[in-house]
């Protein structure tokens, strides 16, 4: 399902860049620089950032996005960092960058025994049956490998 805040760029060409360019006219006003044409902010923004006084023109007029290179000093020089500036603009969704993303947990090699400890398998009957299955399960998944591995070589 598509977030109506932020319409996939593929609905309407040119949508990102234009919300990219009203949100950073608006960011740019409130940093001081007046960017509309010919008041010479355009000039002050594009030597704060970096960016040529042409190419902040586009991009504050909606036509083109920024480089990804360009972006940290454009968020530097409107008083923003690059996750607001990112997120604010509708160039991508909060929830892909929000504040409380965790690392993702690298998983523990386990032994079956291990497992059947952590799920609380303790009946000797129906852990040596879990076990069992198990290892069966490991033996016939290498048989597939080995023999997926043998096609590859010898295709």
């Amino acid at each position: 399902m598509r977030s109506t805040e932020h319409p996939s760029t593929a609905d309407e060409p040119g949508a990102a860049a234009r919300r990219f360019g009203a949100f950073l006219t608006n960011a740019a006003m409130q940093a001081g620089y007046d960017v509309t044409s010919g008041a010479g902010g355009r000039v002050a923004l594009a030597e704060a950032s970096g960016m040529s006084p042409s190419a902040i023109g586009r991009t504050v007029d909606g036509k083109t996005l920024p480089r990804p290179t360009q972006l940290a000093p454009l968020a530097k020089a409107v008083g923003l960092d690059v996750r607001t500036l990112l997120i604010e603009a509708g160039v991508i969704p909060a929830e892909l960058w929000s504040d409380d993303q965790k690392p993702p947990v690298r998983s523990v090699s386990l032994t079956p025994e291990d497992a059947a400890d952590h799920w609380g398998i303790t009946d000797p009957m129906v852990r040596r049956m879990l076990l069992s299955s198990v290892q069966e399960a490991i033996r016939l998944q290498q048989e597939v490998n080995d023999s997926q591995r043998g096609a590859v070589a010898g295709g």
